[in-house]
């Protein structure tokens, strides 16, 4: 690649780090996280859809599973497509579909995200009356859940539809999609930088206001309580650190990215390396979320944790070991 103002050993030192970074290391760890997701989501998946869905909090936890597998079975095709196997066809495939399907998938997690915090500012800061009450509800929550997916799927599956131009001489994503696919993909990336954002802000807020409002409560009790106190921030705070950690890295780097790949708004192609570099590196970030999230499901969820630990009691009866935990009680939030 022609990088513009670079001197020739320049050019061929970046080669280099792009070679290596994103089409050796990366993979591997990728490869890693894939592994260790399809076993912790696996679990995750089996315990939770033998839960009956009694809260709106079981519904928005259903569906992130939902979409960390979606999102999981992106990752060979793309470990697959970096370490060049498949050919040009596997790259199509990975640009038309997979790449769509995970973010798609991602930002459909986000926004579950988000609506969990709300979910939990309404029980435990506002009670159950009025419209805390109504946005509580069952059937509110599997209405919104559907909701989300049809307003995420109208904003990215364009981008699978425009992806349609003939096989370019330099394959790059951007090169396969018409005029009309471009302007799309920038419009819906701006969306879901828009929609990462709302959720943060949203989620700083309702977490916030939590945690006054425990401590407040727990400030009222006898300070042998400061166990529990600590037990209910680990757990307010769980998600809202997963998702600091995992997306805001990324979309930090992700609207001058998108730029870039517009040859008009005046990015070189030095710069344009540079901030891919930096988008990849943020977006395995992104990635791992999918193994950190089942950690949420065990913190915040008493019905998940609590039939997680059955199961495992059950195996250790039927081992012969003893079942140490029996009459544990957890009094995580």
């Amino acid at each position: 690649m022609d990088y513009t103002n670079m001197t020739q050993t320049e050019q061929k030192s970046s080669a280099n780090v792009s070679s290596v970074f994103t089409h050796q290391v990366l993979p591997v760890f990728y490869s890693i996280i894939c592994t260790c997701a399809f076993i912790l989501n696996g679990l995750a998946a089996w315990i939770f859809f033998r839960i009956p869905s009694s809260s709106a909090l079981v519904v928005y936890l259903k569906n992130m599973v939902v979409a960390d597998i979606l999102m999981l079975f992106t990752y060979p095709w793309r470990v697959a497509g970096d370490l060049g196997y498949g050919g040009l066809q596997l790259k199509l495939i990975v640009c038309r579909y997979t790449a769509v399907l995970f973010y798609l998938s991602m930002y459909t997690g986000i926004t579950f995200m988000s609506l969990i915090s709300l979910e939990r500012y309404f029980k435990i800061v506002s009670g159950t009356s009025g419209v805390s009450y109504l946005l509580q509800r069952v059937s509110v929550a599997k209405a919104l859940s559907l909701f989300t997916w049809a307003v995420m799927m109208f904003f990215m599956l364009p981008n699978t539809i425009l992806t349609n131009q003939p096989m370019p001489e330099v394959f790059k994503c951007m090169n396969l999609k018409s005029e009309l696919g471009r302007r799309w993909h920038e419009v819906s990336a701006h969306f879901n930088v828009g929609i990462f954002w709302m959720a943060f802000m949203l989620m700083l807020f309702c977490y916030t206001s939590i945690a006054c409002h425990v401590y407040r409560s727990l400030k009222r009790v006898q300070r042998e309580r400061s166990e529990a106190r600590r037990r209910s921030n680990r757990s307010i705070f769980s998600l809202l650190a997963v998702f600091v950690f995992c997306f805001v890295p990324y979309h930090i780097c992700r609207v001058p990215y998108t730029l870039s790949q517009r040859r008009k708004a005046g990015f070189s192609e030095y710069n344009h390396f540079i901030l891919f570099q930096l988008k990849e590196t943020t977006l395995f970030l992104s990635a791992f979320n999918v193994c950190l999230d089942p950690i949420i499901y065990f913190l915040m969820c008493r019905t998940f944790r609590e039939s997680l630990l059955q199961k495992m009691f059950s195996v250790n009866r039927q081992n012969g070991r003893p079942s140490i935990g029996t009459g544990l009680s957890i009094t995580i939030l």
